[in-house]
């Protein structure tokens, strides 16, 4: 099984707007993280994709952009990346699937 090049766990949060609107953007966000085709797990508090490292970079751009064109006047994004281009990560499946 070949490794993926990188991973990120990605948390976008959108500031100065009510909370109902924040989830409403989120969901924006998490659509689009969806819609790359990556293996994505969304979880409670920040999503997970892993894939070619620039891919993702392109990505995480992407989720603040939506954010603003969403509404929101600013964000916090909280970004942790994995990433080793030579011999890959362990990858999402690695790492949870026997605590499913």
């Amino acid at each position: 099984m070949e490794r993926p090049e990188a991973s990120i766990a990605i948390q976008t949060l959108p500031q100065s707007v009510s909370g109902g609107e924040i989830l409403k953007i989120v969901d924006k966000v998490i659509g689009y993280i969806k819609s790359t085709g990556l293996k994505t797990v969304v979880g409670p508090f920040e999503t997970v994709i892993e894939g070619d490292f620039n891919k993702l970079m392109d990505i995480a751009k992407e989720c603040q952009l939506i954010c603003i064109r969403e509404g929101a006047p600013g964000l916090l994004t909280y970004l942790k990346i994995a990433y080793n281009p030579n011999g890959g990560i362990w990858s999402i499946d690695e790492k949870i699937s026997k605590h499913s």
